[in-house]
């Protein structure tokens, strides 16, 4: 793999072609926040926290760090306040979109942002329009049970016709990867609920044959035997009876 030479914030580094600029200064412990990145889903930049800014020769500009890609000789700057104006202005805009946002409020300390100018919104449930938990489902899962929905003002995180999803297997990927707790599991007897912004949804939960614990979504099991072939006793039993 080839390898460049560029400079993040006065540091020169290494880094091999294809990265991205948030990889790389992750990788150096240099702090950029991002809300809408994970490693096990492809690059996204909805929330353009990540916003840094980029030169080379005469010119100058600010990009999204999680998708542009390194080059050799590239000068990056992640603590400007051009950079800085930007991120406020992010925080202020998520800040009035889910007030409520725990994760959205140490932001907005972190970058000094008071009260938002704008007028903050109800009944949005924490979520930041990231698409994290789409992405998860999609391209980690395989099951696409969630999509954004709609346009404008009016996009939402949903399932199809905001009703239980026929696609869904209640894995939870989708609410271990959301940034803000918008989406909720609750295991409760033979029950799994996952509540998300705009549905809720129950699965059984697999009995295990030996110690009578409830321990996994049915659903999940059976794809995971078809995704496998597995038999189809594969889960009978939960781990610690398999141990």
């Amino acid at each position: 793999m080839k390898t460049v030479t560029l400079t993040i914030d006065g540091r020169e580094l290494q880094a091999e072609t294809g990265q991205t600029i948030l990889e790389v200064a992750r990788d150096n412990n240099i702090y950029i926040p991002a809300l809408c990145h994970n490693e096990a889903v492809a690059a996204y930049g909805a929330c353009r926290l990540c916003m840094v800014e980029v030169s080379r020769g005469d010119w100058a500009k600010l990009v999204t760090s999680c998708l542009y890609e390194v080059e050799d000789g590239l000068v990056v700057k992640t603590n400007t306040e051009r950079v800085n104006n930007v991120r406020r202005l992010v925080t202020e805009l998520l800040l009035a979109r889910c007030p409520d946002s725990e994760v959205i409020q140490d932001l907005a300390k972190e970058l000094g942002v008071g009260e938002p100018r704008f007028t903050p919104e109800e009944g949005n449930h924490k979520c930041i329009l990231c698409a994290l938990c789409t992405r998860a489902c999609q391209e980690v899962v395989g099951a696409s049970a969630i999509s954004l929905v709609n346009r404008g003002v009016n996009r939402q995180m949903a399932t199809p016709f905001y009703a239980f999803s026929d696609a869904c297997i209640a894995c939870g990927s989708c609410a271990y990867v959301c940034p803000t707790g918008a989406i909720d599991i609750e295991d409760a007897g033979d029950t799994r609920k996952i509540t998300m912004p705009n549905v809720t949804m129950e699965f059984k939960l697999k009995q295990c044959k030996t110690c009578g614990a409830y321990w996994a979504p049915e659903r999940q099991l059976a794809h995971i035997i078809k995704q496998a072939d597995l038999p189809p006793d594969a889960f009978d039993d939960c781990p610690d009876c398999r141990e």
